[in-house]
Order: structure tokens, then C-alpha cells, then sequence
């Protein structure tokens, strides 16, 4: 738990024993314990309205990784029927996997730009 080892903890104790007293211990960690249980509810909450704005607007964040991860399977494809169809006496045409691979940034581009429309930083 964050790098520290038993004997830090063990030596922290201590150092808060002395300093609040031992009948002041358990109301500091209950206070403790409310403080984080407040935070993590909190994050949670933002974490739900973010993921429940990002519906309501139409955005997947599934349907963008697996947009990605088809047009990424479509070059390999591409690229490895390329190699079956060249011989290895002849040297392999460089320009059309360099077109397709643009073209499909392009693509990749326009669908990114369509998703997230004009965005425009406030001064």
C-alpha cells in the first residue's frame, strides 16, 4: 500500500497514539473513514453523470474502439493479401498500402471530427 511496509505502519501508530492520545484514535479514523466514503461516493456520482451524458448524446465509446479495431483488421488484411499476391522476384508496390493506410486515417479522421462536432475553447 503505497510503497510502505509494516514497520512504517506500525511506527506511524505510534506517532499518532502519542500525539492525539488513544481515546482520540478511533474517532480519528471514523472520521477518516467518513471523509474517504464521501469521496469515493462523489467520484462515483461524476463517473455515472459523465457515463449517462455520454449516452443521452449518442456517443459509444464501444462502437469507437471496435470502429478502430475493424479498419485496424482491414489493413492487416489488405497488407498480407498484398505479400500472398506479390512474387519475390518482383518488388513489392509501396504506394497503394501507403494510399489505403491514408485513406483509412482519413476516414478515421472524418468519423472522430463527426463524433465530437465543432469544439471551441472558451477564454
Amino acid at each position: 500500500m503505497f510503497g510502505i511496509g509494516g514497520s512504517e505502519i506500525i511506527f506511524i501508530i505510534m506517532i499518532v497514539v502519542m500525539l492525539f492520545g488513544a481515546d482520540k484514535v478511533p474517532d480519528i479514523a471514523r472520521t477518516l473513514g467518513k471523509g474517504m466514503a464521501q469521496l469515493k461516493n462523489a467520484t462515483n456520482d461524476i463517473k455515472s453523470e459523465i457515463h449517462r451524458s455520454a449516452e443521452e448524446s449518442g456517443f459509444d465509446k464501444n462502437s469507437l474502439t471496435g470502429g478502430f479495431t475493424e479498419e485496424i483488421d482491414n489493413v492487416k488484411q489488405g497488407f498480407n493479401k498484398m505479400i500472398s499476391d506479390n512474387n519475390l522476384d518482383k518488388p513489392l508496390d509501396m504506394t497503394s498500402v501507403t494510399g489505403d493506410i491514408e485513406t483509412e486515417i482519413n476516414k478515421a479522421k472524418e468519423n472522430i471530427e463527426d463524433m465530437t462536432g465543432p469544439i471551441k475553447r472558451q477564454r
